[in-house]
């Protein structure tokens, strides 16, 4: 008596969403909260709930945000969880299964504070105008030389440089390939969350991304391990050593555009990156 709490009755011939969705519902929370609370897109909280798993970036995705929207309701984020591998196995949703270890959000109370990050900042701003400073410096420097040598010499210098990829001769209408050189998960998915291409490559497997894919992105959790060339010339990593990266784009446009030593980094919408694991 007295106990408002969802029962196992309520909850029989639900989805896991539908069931997160009425516990959301009958506790007057909209999904706006809920992303607040878990730090996880609203978009992928919505899909969640429509149990539209095409649109969440994988399996070990899909089962952390889970567990944190469940966790978030007080519910028994373990009991959905494992709720959630039996509906996704059921629905053919099963070619990458997440780690072992169990995702949790990121602990508020360790976040930096504001006036951390302010200062942060200011250092940096002030590291790249002493950087401008010194690189203009150094190029003023090499104008006054370049006036002292002869045509040819000038003529030579101007045709080893390359555009802003760091040397990369190629243009936005080459093909883009991704190959791996170790094993890597990778997802592939358009600008309105199409798949177009999900595996575990080993060593020497390589993509073709198609040239008419609408804003082509990428998610993975070993950047390092794929090599990405277009037209056949390699590009800068799409991102550092065993960190996530998510929604990041891979057109020959965006790869070109690209300055050298710049590699991508993830840029997932309402603080996506940390809310995901990154041992993929």
């Amino acid at each position: 008596m007295g106990d408002n709490s969802p029962s196992e009755e309520e909850f029989r011939f639900q989805t896991v969403g539908e069931q997160l969705k009425a516990e959301r519902e009958r506790q007057e929370l909209s999904l706006s909260d809920l992303a607040t609370r878990t730090r996880v897109p609203m978009r992928h909280l919505d899909a969640i709930e429509r149990s539209d798993f095409s649109a969440l970036p994988g399996t070990t995705y899909t089962l952390g945000f889970t567990r944190s929207y469940a966790a978030a309701l007080g519910l028994d984020a373990a009991k959905f969880n494992n709720d959630l591998r039996e509906e996704l196995s059921q629905s053919g949703f099963k070619s990458y299964q997440a780690p072992t270890q169990n995702y949790e959000p990121a602990d508020p109370s360790r976040v930096p504070s504001r006036t951390l990050a302010w200062t942060a900042a200011a250092i940096g701003i002030l590291v790249i105008a002493g950087y401008l400073i010194w690189r203009s410096s150094m190029l003023s420097d090499d104008a006054a030389a370049a006036n002292v040598q002869p045509p040819q010499a000038m003529v030579s210098e101007k045709s080893a440089v390359g555009p802003a990829t760091g040397g990369v001769v190629a243009n936005a209408t080459d093909t883009v390939v991704l190959t791996a050189t170790g094993s890597v998960w990778v997802k592939i998915y358009d600008a309105e969350n199409k798949p177009l291409f999900e595996s575990e490559m080993v060593e020497g497997d390589s993509y073709s991304v198609p040239k008419d894919a609408k804003n082509p992105m990428i998610v993975t959790g070993r950047p390092n391990a794929i090599t990405v060339t277009v037209g056949g010339k390699a590009v800068p990593p799409l991102g550092v050593p065993e960190r996530t990266i998510v929604d990041v784009e891979i057109s020959a446009t965006s790869l070109l555009a690209r300055k050298p030593g710049s590699p991508a980094g993830p840029s997932g919408d309402g603080g996506a990156s940390t809310a995901i694991p990154s041992q993929l």
